[in-house]
């Protein structure tokens, strides 16, 4: 499964992916005529001057060729001379450009430019890579596929990255979590502010058979705000008002009238959670579906004049008391919806939920 982290950096993951390869590989042709990457174990003693010289032998084999130019190219890698590395290898991409190596070449570019704190020149080459060049097989593992998983990483365009999770599912399919990469592709989209394919591909991750345990780095509750959202947008949400002060009157005047059919139809229909302060709102014990009859009857509800101080342009909270002698005080949750998806109901406000006891 491809598993990244946007908030680490890039240099620790290229390191462990990428310089190793660089310096413990080297190229032969597959007898199918593809290039493959196999351990190289003629490490070449010549120095550098040695190796320009024998490059010049227009009668040398691609095999031949390969390890010499690998050989000085990881030569300058192993010092860390980025700079001759780059000139190096450029010069030899734009003056051999029928080597079928050339995709390497340019993939040991770009982390050139990578450990020079160059980013966007090296997603340059890593497109650049996938758009102009056959893809190599690196000990088993597809250049193309490393420079995407890098793409991803160092991108700092939104539409970019659904491009390049679009192409690891199209092209790579049985080499990541496609259910993870649909929820990745949805969240990029919300960014783009392309709801529709958002919702699209909300879908596709909650179809997907793992969806509901699935753990991805930096999404703890992935399948249930996927569903939550999901089930929001499928519903009437008729519950909702312009307002949050029409909304509020509602609610108390069908307190003070013990008006419980009302209440319950200003109660949201999707994702509605009653919990104590402590307990988290996508856990599984804090959503609930109940009739406010069964609390009101035979009960003395009471409400305060005012919204409580910790309410905020996007959210409020209304203290009542009067609901059961185990828990009397209930907090009234109120919040702004945001679903830019529906510009009808974004900004509007919903009763979204209940606290139950003190807040803390």
């Amino acid at each position: 499964m491809l598993r990244y982290n946007t908030s680490m950096g890039i240099k620790p993951l290229i390191a462990t992916s990428l310089c190793s390869l660089f310096l413990c590989t080297a190229c032969v042709p597959r007898s199918d005529g593809n290039a493959k990457i196999g351990v190289d174990s003629r490490a070449s003693r010549a120095t550098h001057e040695q190796l320009a010289e024998l490059l010049k032998n227009q009668s040398l084999s691609d095999e031949t060729r390969y390890a010499i130019v690998n050989s000085m190219a990881k030569n300058m890698l192993s010092v860390k001379d980025y700079t001759s590395l780059i000139l190096f290898l450029t010069d030899w991409v734009e003056t051999h450009p029928q080597d079928m190596f050339n995709s390497w070449w340019l993939l040991m570019t770009a982390y050139a430019y990578l450990e020079s704190n160059a980013s966007p020149i090296a997603e340059y080459y890593l497109e650049r890579i996938i758009r102009d060049y056959p893809d190599l097989s690196v000990q088993g593992t597809s250049v193309h596929f490393l420079c995407l998983q890098h793409l991803i990483q160092i991108s700092r365009s939104s539409a970019n990255r659904i491009s390049y999770f679009n192409q690891l599912i199209t092209n790579f399919p049985n080499d990541v979590s496609r259910t993870e990469m649909y929820l990745r592709l949805a969240r990029e989209y919300e960014q783009e502010g392309d709801w529709n394919q958002a919702v699209k591909s909300y879908t596709l991750f909650l179809e997907q058979e793992d969806a509901t345990t699935i753990q991805i780095a930096g999404i703890p509750n992935a399948y249930v705000e996927a569903k939550q959202l999901i089930d929001f947008n499928n519903s009437s949400k008729d519950w909702t008002f312009e307002t949050l002060d029409a909304l509020v009157a509602a609610v108390k005047n069908a307190i003070s009238t013990y008006n419980w059919q009302a209440l319950d139809r200003y109660k949201s229909k999707v994702n509605f959670f009653t919990m104590s302060w402590r307990q988290d709102e996508t856990g599984n014990n804090s959503l609930a579906n109940f009739s406010m009859r069964s609390f009101m009857v035979g009960n003395r509800i009471r409400y305060n004049a005012e919204l409580d101080s910790m309410s905020s342009p996007w959210e409020a909270y209304l203290r009542t008391t009067g609901w059961s002698n185990y828990v009397n005080i209930w907090y009234l949750y109120f919040r702004k919806v945001n679903f830019p998806a529906d510009p009808d109901i974004h900004g509007r406000w919903e009763w979204a939920g209940i606290y139950l006891g003190e807040k803390l």
